[in-house]
């Protein structure tokens, strides 16, 4: 089995992510990174070849962080040590210190049992697929064995938090006085970062979910459970509500209601003022096919163009660096600003909404109503022949039925999983009666057809 995922290595730590496993992906990542034309002339102008490493704050991460660092120095790198940061600042460290790579011990939203490792290139952006395999293959092969002086060392990155800081501050429009903000900070890596940010921005700021132990990460707390936040927000009357992960590249939102702003709504608010000042390139966003269909309607009437990709961040960010557009994302709340970051940001996302309310004046849940949210019901069908779903005619016409019923009001996307024999079946329509009917009768026929 590939041990890279859709976003790097991840899972249980000491069970499938040993410290072994670990140093020898380093040492990997190291021959092959440090090769190319790029890496060749800096050594040639005497230069070492240099990482930025980085974790959230679960417990595990400090022998993972020191199994990474000691593969990387064994292979004549020098790493900067970063601390606990969140996964985007990471990135901008490698871009803004010209390090040739990075790496970022996190799991994201699992639970602290789970971590991982993400590597980024040199710039701060993902690795694509082919470099991903090349590096798995190197983990079989000759390693780099440097000795004496060429040894990699191993420094503390003391102003990596503060570089960080000063780069968001700097992307911001407006700045956030007159807004409270509640932060949920997931026990996570933003913990430090999110409050000492939001308040130098101009923000009233009240904290929830900032007290890491190592264990207590995305427990209860975070983007995926917004229950805490909501009540949070609606008891101290506060204006909006924001949430991170367990490693802050991504950001939903709560409105002074208690009423969740997903990232399908945060991109169509900040599509429409990046329109408005003239950033936006071509008038385009890019999304996921999962985006909600409220935000293609929202966008055409305010003529924005979506593009749209397949599911998953790496693949927004492929588009968007083809074309060289602004502004993508996921309804996640992973969103993308090509201007400031090289991957999905929480702070940054977070902060310029906060700071969208501030220049218009405007509640968010004045902003966010620009869009309309259509109703959508996903069904999982298990334990069928997925490969089959695009050329099993009697699906593909019940597909086409259901897509003439709804016409311009509805939409139907069917998706196989990546890893499991299922399924999805997803329908949407501004009727949620005639959704759940339309999607029971689209799963009934997949499981019809395509059971094993």
């Amino acid at each position: 089995m590939p041990i890279f995922g859709t976003d790097g290595v991840r899972g249980l730590a000491n069970g499938i992510l040993t410290a072994d496993l670990a140093l020898t992906l380093a040492q990997a990542t190291a021959v092959v990174l440090g090769q190319g034309r790029t890496a060749e002339a800096r050594k040639a102008e005497g230069k070492r070849l240099t990482a930025v490493v980085a974790r959230d704050p679960r417990v595990s991460g400090h022998f993972l962080t020191a199994a990474v660092s000691a593969g990387l120095a064994s292979s004549g790198v020098d790493v900067l040590e970063a601390g606990v940061i969140p996964t985007p600042a990471l990135a901008f460290l490698v871009a803004d210190r010209d390090a040739d790579f990075g790496v970022m011990i996190s799991a994201s939203h699992n639970a602290a049992p789970d971590n991982g490792i993400k590597i980024f290139a040199r710039g701060g952006r993902k690795l694509p697929d082919i470099v991903e395999q090349r590096i798995e293959e190197a983990m079989h092969g000759e390693k780099l064995r440097p000795t004496g002086a060429g040894v990699g060392r191993i420094d503390r990155f003391s102003d990596a938090e503060d570089r960080y800081v000063v780069h968001l501050l700097g992307s911001l429009p407006h700045r956030l006085e007159g807004i409270h903000v509640v932060l949920d900070c997931a026990h996570g890596a933003a913990s430090g970062v999110s409050p000492e940010t939001f308040r130098d921005a101009g923000a009233e700021v009240t904290v929830i979910g900032a007290d890491p132990d190592g264990w207590n990460i995305n427990d209860g707390v975070g983007s995926t459970h917004l229950e805490n936040l909501a009540e949070a927000v609606v008891r101290l009357g506060a204006d909006v509500g924001i949430a991170h992960d367990g490693d802050a590249d991504r950001c939903l939102a709560v409105d002074a209601n208690g009423t969740i702003v997903d990232g399908d709504q945060i991109m169509a608010i900040l599509a429409l003022s990046m329109k408005e000042r003239g950033v936006l390139t071509d008038d385009t966003l890019v999304a996921t096919v999962m985006s909600n269909l409220g935000l293609h309607v929202a966008m055409r009437e305010h003529g924005v163009t979506v593009r749209q990709t397949a599911v998953g961040d790496r693949y927004v960010l492929e588009d968007m660096n083809e074309g060289g557009y602004a502004l993508g994302g996921e309804q996640s709340g992973h969103v993308i600003m090509s201007e400031f970051a090289t991957t999905g940001d929480g702070l940054l996302t977070g902060l310029h909404l906060v700071s969208e309310m501030a220049r218009q004046g405007k509640s968010l849940a004045e902003l966010a109503s620009v869009m309309t949210v259509y109703p959508q019901v996903l069904i999982n069908v298990r334990d069928v022949d997925k490969d089959r779903v695009a050329d099993d005619e009697v699906v593909q016409q019940a597909v086409r039925d259901v897509e003439a019923e709804l016409g311009d009001t509805g939409r139907v996307l069917l998706r196989k999983s990546g890893t499991e024999p299922l399924v999805r079946v997803m329908v949407e329509a501004a009727d949620a009666e005639s959704v759940r009917t339309y999607a029971e009768r689209l799963a009934g026929v997949v499981q019809e057809r395509l059971a094993l």
